[in-house]
Parts: structure tokens; C-alpha cells; sequence
């Protein structure tokens, strides 16, 4: 005689407590990363207008050079990039000599969203970065705070003047 074999069930899902595990840890991993995210975006976004600001400060340096004094005007420079995307361009000024002749500055302001940082301002003069610019640390990519993003080397340098 043979021995009916017992039917087995087959399990052809996942349980309500594994979805969940799966659910919170996605959730875990989204809490750390989004942020992270966001900071870089607006790192990126800052580090456009820095790279126009400097291409005004050579164009500047040029324009001195040929004509004895800063230009008052943006239009008047050779500068060879793009205006900004995310900011809005002031004009030309003079700087802390009060003398367009011997100092400009120049104020790009954020525009739009930014990523909760809010509206802040990057403020360039014939001497590099100024200090009444409201950039956050975290987000001025003339600082090196890489350590969080595992960085592969790099200069270490905070931009400077070479002159």
C-alpha cells in the first residue's frame, strides 16, 4: 500500500511584515540620501555662478589692462560664458575703494527654488569672493568641505587669486 503524500503549499508571495521590512528600509536609506541629493544639486547650481563671476573678474582684469579702469558695464567685456541660469545678474559697482576706476563688485542673486536654502546672494569684487556674500557654507563650492562626499583628492585649495 502506498502512503498518500501530504500536500505541500507553495508559497507564491510576500507577507504583509515583508513588505513592510522592505518599505522601511527604503524609507531609512531615502531620509539619508534625498538630502544629500539636494545639496549636491544646489552645490552644482551655486558652482555655475562662480564659474561666471570668475570669467568677469579675467574679463575685468583684461579690460583694466587695456583701458586703465574697470568697465561699469558687463556689455563691454570680452567675457567668452554664459550668463548664469539660476541667478539673477546686478550690475557693476564700485567696490571698497568707492572708486570704479581702482575696484568693482558685482552681486549674483539666486533665483527660483533652492532646495531649502532659500534666496542668497554671491558677491564678487576685483579681490575674489566677497564677505557679504549670504551663500550657506554647506552649498559654496569655494570651500572644500568634501569630507561627507568621499572625495578623491583634490588641490585642498579654497580658490584664492593667483595674480
Amino acid at each position: 500500500m502506498q502512503r498518500p503524500v501530504p500536500w505541500t503549499r507553495t508559497r507564491k508571495g510576500f507577507t504583509l511584515v515583508e513588505l513592510a521590512v522592505v518599505i522601511i528600509i527604503i524609507g531609512v536609506l531615502a531620509a539619508f540620501g534625498v538630502p544629500r541629493f539636494l545639496k549636491s544639486v544646489e552645490r552644482s547650481k551655486a558652482s555655475e555662478a562662480f564659474s561666471y563671476l570668475s570669467a568677469v573678474r579675467s574679463s575685468q582684469e583684461r579690460y583694466l589692462a587695456q583701458q586703465g579702469t574697470y568697465a561699469t558695464d558687463l556689455t563691454t567685456l570680452d567675457i567668452q560664458y554664459p550668463t548664469p541660469t539660476y541667478f539673477t545678474v546686478g550690475t557693476v559697482g564700485p567696490g571698497s575703494t568707492g572708486d570704479q576706476q581702482n575696484s568693482w563688485k558685482l552681486t549674483l542673486t539666486r533665483t527660483g527654488a533652492s532646495a531649502g536654502y532659500g534666496a542668497y546672494t554671491v558677491v564678487y569684487t576685483d579681490q575674489g569672493l566677497d564677505s557679504s556674500s549670504t551663500i550657506p557654507a554647506d552649498i559654496n563650492p569655494s570651500l572644500t568641505s568634501n569630507s561627507s562626499s568621499g572625495g578623491s583628492g583634490g588641490s585642498g585649495g579654497s580658490g584664492g587669486s593667483g595674480g
